[in-house]
């Protein structure tokens, strides 16, 4: 396993202005990483930025293994689903020029409305990444869908929907993207949930939470049964590791392990002390 930090580790000090992309790409080689994983939510300008990004990696030596969208084909409106299906193909076409492999990829969510059910919902879901399946597997690059939400947020459905699209589209090209900390938020253990898809996965993201304790004033994640989840450095919450990087090895996975910091500690010092216990993980695994 490879192990590379996303950005979005970095979102607080992105929104805050005190980190860019370029900047982003060479703290990543300072703390030690092996490489990045971009996403479309911190571009402003891609036609700009891009080539300052790759003259970054390329200056630094690092990789782009993963370039990440935020798509929902959770959608009653088609024109709705065709915005999410040309994210996704925008994110494609970004991987190639990133020379990245993978590109991560949500199912949707339902509406607070519950204005239709999961199984239309699902339906359309496996509809657009089958298309955009297509598309990546012209490209040569692969799509890692991420438990996130109510509708693939467990590692069966994940599962469920990745063997779906297969099936439609007569190939292997989406796989999946476990998210070691999601699965808590619907109450499955985490390295069950990796144990569910760690043989169909093409990237990880590897995080960590803990329960928020009564009266917690940092950020807080809710779970579908009322439990409030927060984000800590990589080791110090209640996700078991170790065991979610066994899993991962004995299912073959060599990919990219991708940290994604989400606690309130300043990540200039969350996310360096996460990467040196990510390395703990993966390398005394």
């Amino acid at each position: 396993m490879r192990v590379g930090v996303s950005m979005y580790s970095y979102v607080s000090a992105v929104q805050a202005g005190r980190l860019d992309l370029v900047s982003f790409i060479h703290e990543a080689k300072k703390i030690g990483a092996e490489g990045v994983e971009l996403l479309d939510f911190f571009y402003k300008n891609p036609e700009e930025e891009r080539p300052l990004a790759q003259a970054a990696l390329a200056e630094t030596g690092l990789v782009c293994g993963v370039f990440s969208v935020a798509n929902n084909f959770a959608k009653d409106d088609p024109a709705e689903r065709k915005i999410a299906l040309e994210r996704i193909l925008f994110g494609i076409r970004e991987a190639v020029a990133y020379g990245a492999g993978t590109v991560r990829v949500f199912a949707g969510n339902l509406p607070p409305d519950a204005s239709f059910g999961f199984d239309e919902a699902r339906a359309w879901i496996v509809e657009g990444l089958a298309e955009a399946s297509d598309f990546a597997r012209e490209q040569g690059v692969r799509l890692g869908l991420e438990n996130h939400g109510k509708l693939a947020g467990r590692g069966e459905q994940v599962r469920g929907i990745i063997e779906e699209v297969r099936e439609a589209c007569g190939h292997d090209t989406l796989g999946a993207n476990p998210d070691t900390g999601n699965f808590l938020l619907v109450g499955q253990p985490g390295h069950q949930g990796v144990a569910e898809v760690a043989d169909l996965a093409t990237m990880v993201h590897f995080k960590d939470f803990a329960p928020a304790p009564a009266g917690y004033e940092g950020h807080v994640y809710d779970g579908l049964d009322g439990a409030q989840f927060r984000g800590t450095v990589i080791g110090e919450g209640t996700v078991d590791l170790e065991q979610c990087v066994s899993t991962l090895r004995a299912a073959g996975y060599t990919g990219w392990l991708n940290l994604e910091y989400e606690g309130d500690t300043d990540p200039f010092e969350g996310v360096p002390q996460s990467l040196v216990n990510t390395y703990r993980f993966v390398r005394g695994a």
